[in-house]
């Protein structure tokens, strides 16, 4: 099969995002299994490359390109730009850039596109209407394809732990007015197909087993700790995903549910807001985990880490991550 072209945006010019990108362009593995294609400005690059000793790829404005290569975009005020400091300049600049991976992935002129982290206050100070990735590319990628924003979830995944989040970005108090059951349901088939795709390709046994956690203490206690969401919205949309065959376990105990022994027989976590699957999946994989968002008619993967501006430019960063994005997309693209 040919190289698949990757089109991998740098992220917050100030954050670590740009020295990560240059560093996976020249990993012989990477160029050897695709062809990544920076999104970017290529003068910002070029600043961050002389600092660190790292080759930039040439500029583009064209992804009809078969070697690695930067694509022009995200413009930013290079020359005024201090590593560490977002701005209004550089939020809008990352959202440029996410703009013009995700068309010319609808377009098909990539076969995926992985993302480097964004600094979310950035984007809100430069106006962006959206607070992150997921809802963006979840209305730009689905208006693009459907004329309506697609219905996504986001999966943090990893060779150890996968968690699918019900609810993302918001306050924990808005959580449970968000819950439904058919959401639900969606949440739980979406994790199924995921993990079904990757067992399939490894020959490994089908179907998945899928936990579903509770939202409160001790999964609500037969309603003794909860308003009835258990009982209300979780074990019903249990009992409908096991009545169209899945192998759904649940509500789990969230303080229980990622035991070694729980972890050892379960494939993916269905949890019901962000720092639920999130605190257990950073514990045990910061370095290798993976953010794909399910339900894109795209395929779109990103680090599970943030901008880390103290660490910006200066070589201190892992891009062990974004190398563990590139290959869940290639791996996703030949799937």
């Amino acid at each position: 099969m040919t190289r698949p072209k990757l089109a991998i945006t740098i992220g917050e010019a100030s954050g670590v995002g740009p020295e990560l990108a240059l560093r996976v362009c020249e990993d012989p593995l990477v160029r050897s299994q695709c062809i990544p294609l920076l999104c970017g400005d290529h003068r910002l690059l070029t600043r961050v490359g002389k600092m660190l000793s790292l080759n930039v790829p040439p500029p583009t404005d064209s992804f009809a390109v078969n070697d690695v290569a930067t694509i022009q975009c995200g413009d930013v005020d290079v020359a005024a730009l201090v590593p560490g400091q977002f701005s209004a300049d550089t939020g809008r600049a990352s959202y440029e850039t996410v703009c013009t991976a995700a068309d010319a992935a609808v377009r098909g002129d990539v076969d995926a596109m992985v993302t480097g982290p964004i600094q979310k206050e950035a984007w809100s100070a430069a106006g962006i209407p959206f607070p992150g990735h997921t809802e963006l590319l979840a209305d730009r990628a689905g208006r693009a394809v459907d004329g309506k924003p697609a219905d996504v979830r986001m999966m943090l995944t990893s060779t150890s732990i996968s968690c699918v989040l019900e609810t993302i970005h918001m306050p924990l108090a808005d959580v449970p007015r968000h819950l439904n059951q058919a959401s639900l349901v969606r949440t739980i088939n979406l994790a199924a197909e995921a993990i079904e795709r990757r067992l399939r390709s490894g020959g490994s046994r089908l179907p998945p087993q899928i936990a579903v956690l509770g939202l409160n203490p001790h999964a609500g206690e037969s309603g003794m700790f909860s308003h009835g969401e258990e009982d209300q919205i979780v074990i019903p949309a249990i009992e409908t995903a096991r009545q169209s065959g899945r192998d759904v376990i649940g509500p789990l105990p969230p303080d229980t549910a990622f035991t070694p022994a729980m972890r050892s027989r379960v494939d993916a976590y269905v949890c019901l807001y962000h720092d639920q699957g999130l605190i257990p999946l950073k514990a045990l994989a910061f370095d290798d985990a993976v953010n794909v968002t399910l339900g894109l008619p795209i395929v779109r993967t990103s680090v599970d880490h943030g901008t880390a501006m103290d660490l910006a430019w200066q070589g201190k960063a892992s891009h062990s991550s974004l190398i563990a994005a590139i290959d869940m997309a290639v791996s996703m693209v030949r799937r």
